[in-house]
């Protein structure tokens, strides 16, 4: 029998980081990230370029492949009536099985409150989760902007 945590990796696999919601037709692009058809496709509508929500590369023409591995993989994840959207599939610090709640700003990756008063990040700095977002996402658009711009 799967345990929880197995359950909780094959949810986070199967699910577009686009919609949060498990792959529906899912496609690889170049780059190697999978996404929705209708969520990758919807989203060079709106941008008008050709570019990889998650690594910002940019392709000179839409070749999307179907990866029927992925769309099976998810299909399985369905059945199981696995929620992708479930408060008990947040991300959890592998060492200590805690919700991840804060960001080290120091070390740019998520941790738990107990990682927190650890020596490793003694010095650091954190942000909650939800801070970090919308700043990261300001810094985000700013960039695009600038991208934008710039070509």
């Amino acid at each position: 029998m799967a345990s929880r945590q197995q359950l909780l990796r094959l949810t986070e696999e199967t699910v577009c980081p686009i919609c949060l919601d498990f792959f529906t037709d899912p496609v690889t692009l170049d780059c190697g990230h999978n996404f929705c058809r209708s969520c990758i496709t919807q989203s060079w509508e709106k941008k008008e370029i050709n570019s990889c929500p998650e690594c910002r590369e940019v392709f000179p023409e839409r070749n999307l492949r179907v990866n029927r591995a992925l769309a099976n993989l998810a299909e399985e994840a369905r059945k199981l009536k696995l929620d992708p959207k479930d408060n008990g599939s947040k991300p959890h610090c592998e060492v200590h099985q805690e919700d991840l709640k804060l960001f080290c700003e120091t070390d740019r990756k998520l941790i738990c409150l107990i990682c927190r008063d650890s020596r490793e990040h003694k010095t650091h700095n954190f942000l909650p989760i939800s801070e970090a977002v919308e700043i990261y996402k300001i810094l985000s658009q700013r960039r695009n902007r600038r991208f934008d711009k710039q070509n």
